[in-house]
């Protein structure tokens, strides 16, 4: 058996574009020769072969570096084990600490985050190792359900996925108590049958919380059970004074109550159907629109040019139909079609239903070209935006979300106000549902271009439509009021009389 895995061979390098194949060698390779035992080069062989089926050759040519600094703690640190399972992960952590010392080298790096703000990570050595360590874990023969990490592709259940967004584990570890972390288990297994995934994570991310609490507060509490409303007060008032990254505090609170009901219904504990109150969930407020200016508009179109030509395309469309990014990344290759000689498209909305809708010849023209190019790139396919990784799925959220973010801090791309643009891709749809107000179209017209079941939410584009007349005019507004004030300098008491 070859123990040289060549970049060349792998899977990730017949997907890339041909700028990147260039940068490869035909002698770069991960030499399973440099690993001490054949236990570890059989382990290694299958991480890597699989790594290059879900990533990128551009990962993979940073990743044989990793590789290779890893190879060279096993001989400096005289490790030699038949499996990396052999050593507990805080074992092998301890030694990756070492070895990083004493070479000059940081255990952390400060990253920025996807909206540019500052963000420690562990040394991409330590990711690296740790990925390779969960790879070669020994399989849990019990039930998915019965684990403390679900692999939702073991799921027995046909659960609401989010084709955009790759969720692929529910992690219960950190809820630290035992018999909380199993009632949890089961009430969320209970709403994977009707809720979407998205908003599972939320529950889990209530229930953490709660758990934390009690953790620090309450640590002889191990049950849903032994909570009560002197308790809950308690953990309200938590809530709304100290604690840190609840972004919506009703959220919260309301999927924390969904978890607990289910609970009670579950395992017989009644008192906390009756947990929650209605006035512990503040009101609901209606957030401020918020839109694109024309400047705006113009200086972020301009900024588009520098990215890939399907990438354009997508960030144009999006705009012009006005849809939801969710419903722009899957739009199917055959959404387009002719009434009566008219373009028409049909959009398959993630959280509503499907809608048709008249649509422009440049747009038509426009979704064509982006169908033709996906065709000639990926050949046949579902969606019209793809993710490079598996094109049997759209693109993926984050992935338009990172090189969008990139290209804004790049160009340092800034607001009227003076501050980055975020990747606001909810804020040209209002644009969109601005402009149909400005058309004075009747409102039921407007709501079914926005694919709206109903006309309620049409008020607030109204809305925003006459502030932001407002905020244009209110300069000329007041050159006027000015221009009549001079003009009526002379009345003297008529003037006050007026």
């Amino acid at each position: 058996m070859n123990k040289k895995l060549y970049l060349i061979d792998l899977d990730c390098y017949t997907r890339a574009d041909e700028k990147w194949k260039k940068e490869v060698k035909e002698t770069h390779c991960f030499d399973l020769n440099l690993l001490p035992t054949k236990g570890l080069q059989k382990e290694f062989r299958a991480f890597i072969k699989e790594r290059s089926r879900q990533y990128a050759l551009t990962t993979m040519i940073q990743e044989r570096i990793l590789y290779q600094r890893f190879c060279s703690i096993l001989r400096d640190k005289h490790i030699c084990v038949e499996s990396l399972q052999e050593l507990e992960w805080e074992q092998w952590l301890l030694k990756l600490r070492s070895w990083l010392l004493e070479h000059g080298q940081k255990l952390t790096l400060q990253g920025i985050s996807v909206y540019g703000k500052e963000k420690t990570m562990p040394s991409s050595l330590i990711t690296y190792v740790r990925k390779a360590y969960r790879f070669v874990e020994e399989e849990d023969e019990r039930d998915e359900i019965e684990k403390d990490i679900w692999k939702l592709e073991n799921l027995d259940i046909p659960y609401k996925k989010n084709p955009i967004k790759n969720f692929q584990t529910l992690n219960f570890t950190t809820i630290a108590q035992n018999d909380l972390r199993e009632e949890t288990k089961k009430s969320v297994y209970e709403h994977l049958h009707h809720e979407a995934i998205a908003t599972i994570f939320k529950e889990l991310t209530a229930i953490r919380r709660l758990s934390k609490y009690l953790a620090e507060k309450y640590p002889d509490i191990h049950s849903a059970e032994e909570l009560d409303r002197e308790l809950l007060e308690e953990y309200l008032t938590y809530l709304a004074t100290e604690a840190e990254g609840v972004n919506n505090y009703r959220t919260d609170l309301t999927k924390l109550r969904g978890v607990l009901e289910t609970i009670g219904k579950l395992y017989g504990y009644p008192h906390l159907e009756s947990l929650f109150l209605t006035s512990d969930l503040p009101k609901q407020v209606q957030p401020k629109i918020k839109s694109y200016s024309e400047s705006e508009l113009m200086r972020f179109n301009a900024a588009l040019a520098v990215l890939e030509e399907q990438i354009e395309r997508l960030m144009v469309i999006h705009q012009m139909l006005g849809t939801r990014i969710s419903d722009t990344l899957t739009l199917q290759t055959d959404c387009l079609y002719r009434q009566d000689g008219h373009p028409m498209i049909q959009i398959r909305q993630m959280k509503t239903n499907t809608f048709v809708k008249p649509i422009s010849a440049e747009l038509e023209l426009l979704i064509e070209k982006a169908i033709q190019y996906t065709r000639e790139t990926n050949g046949d396919t579902v969606y019209i935006f793809v993710d490079e990784k598996n094109t049997k799925r759209p693109l993926q959220y984050n992935t338009i979300q990172n090189k969008v973010m990139n290209l804004i801090q790049k160009k340092d791309l800034r607001d009227d106000k003076g501050e980055l643009f975020g990747f606001g891709t909810y804020m040209f749809r209002h644009v969109y549902g601005i402009r149909l107000t400005e058309l004075h179209l009747d409102d039921w017209t407007i709501a079914k271009l926005l694919g709206h079941t109903s006309v309620k939410n049409v008020k607030f584009y109204r809305k925003m439509s006459l502030q932001i007349i407002a905020d244009e005019t209110r300069e000329i507004r007041a050159e006027m009021s000015r221009m009549i004030r001079a003009n009526l300098a002379g009345w003297g008491k008529e003037y006050e009389q007026i």
